[in-house]
């Protein structure tokens, strides 16, 4: 029985970690070539004080738990591009963009930790 509720638990957090459907995924090598493209919104939803420690100057924060009530500042016609520290929060974010209308959402594979600029 333990090992039912072991799997259950696995499952769970695999799939959390799915890419949500329809978002792109982009290295941040890949990020390093578009950074300059004015088509594209760059929003960081780490907390302030992860945005204050070290952030891409590109990128607007706007930390996760107010994406929701700061729908209204970002452009549905225009790409959104999220990065977090590790990917997992801009996921979720991601998520959050696609379920608002937003069509073209990006998440930057790997967060700042995989950020070598």
């Amino acid at each position: 029985m333990e090992w039912i509720f072991i799997l259950l638990i696995i499952g769970f957090f695999a799939w959390r970690m799915m890419p949500t459907k329809g978002v792109r995924t982009l290295s941040t090598d890949e990020l390093k070539e578009i950074l300059k493209d004015k088509t594209k919104q760059f929003v960081d939803v780490r907390t302030p004080t992860e945005y204050k420690g070290r952030h891409i100057k590109e990128f607007k924060n706007i930390p996760l738990q107010a994406l929701k009530s700061q729908l209204g500042s970002l452009d549905k016609e225009k790409e959104v591009v999220v990065i977090c520290q590790s990917g997992m929060r801009s996921s979720q974010a991601a998520g959050v963009l696609k379920k608002a209308g937003f069509v073209k959402v990006t998440n930057v594979k790997g967060g700042m930790s995989a950020w070598r600029g």
